[in-house]
């Protein structure tokens, strides 16, 4: 008998197809997904630390992908590790950031668009209701990049 497996690459996120024979075994990636506290960006790694250990972790660009423009300081994070490197960082679902620059929403223009784009205190662009002003704080969902509300 023969099993037929979908495997993803750890580093490159990659699938492939690979066929096994029942007698076959494979032994387990050493990946263990880890809840640190990110601390900062030095230009070029981000360096995040463990709250038990106070241990801290330096992941480089690739790790971090496009989820740079959603880390705060002090934000936790889910890190995994392979073989004690980081290979990817998850922000928190959900960020609270500052509106820096948006237009000015028109008083009456509710038909077309339903959104206006608006720059975030990250530099992240995300499109808001016309109602959003310059200087609000806003609730965006990191998964998907979305505005979900104001901040109060």
């Amino acid at each position: 008998a023969f099993a037929r497996v979908k495997l993803r690459r750890l580093l490159t996120g990659t699938r492939v197809e690979k066929t096994f024979k029942s007698t076959d075994s494979a032994e387990g990636a050493d990946v263990v997904d880890m809840n640190l506290t990110y601390l900062y960006n030095d230009g070029e790694f981000w360096h995040f630390m463990n709250n038990e250990t106070f241990e801290q972790l330096s992941a480089d660009a690739k790790a971090i992908g496009d989820n740079a423009k959603w880390l705060l300081d002090q934000a936790e994070c889910i890190v995994t590790l392979w073989n004690g490197q980081p290979i990817s960082v998850t922000p928190p679902n959900f960020v609270e950031l500052e509106i820096v620059d948006t237009d000015p929403g028109l008083k009456g223009d509710t038909a077309g668009t339903g959104g206006k784009p608006a720059t975030l205190s990250t530099g992240a662009v995300v499109k808001v209701p016309l109602f959003v002003q310059i200087g609000e704080v806003i609730k965006v969902d990191t998964r998907s990049g979305e505005y979900v509300s104001r901040v109060k």
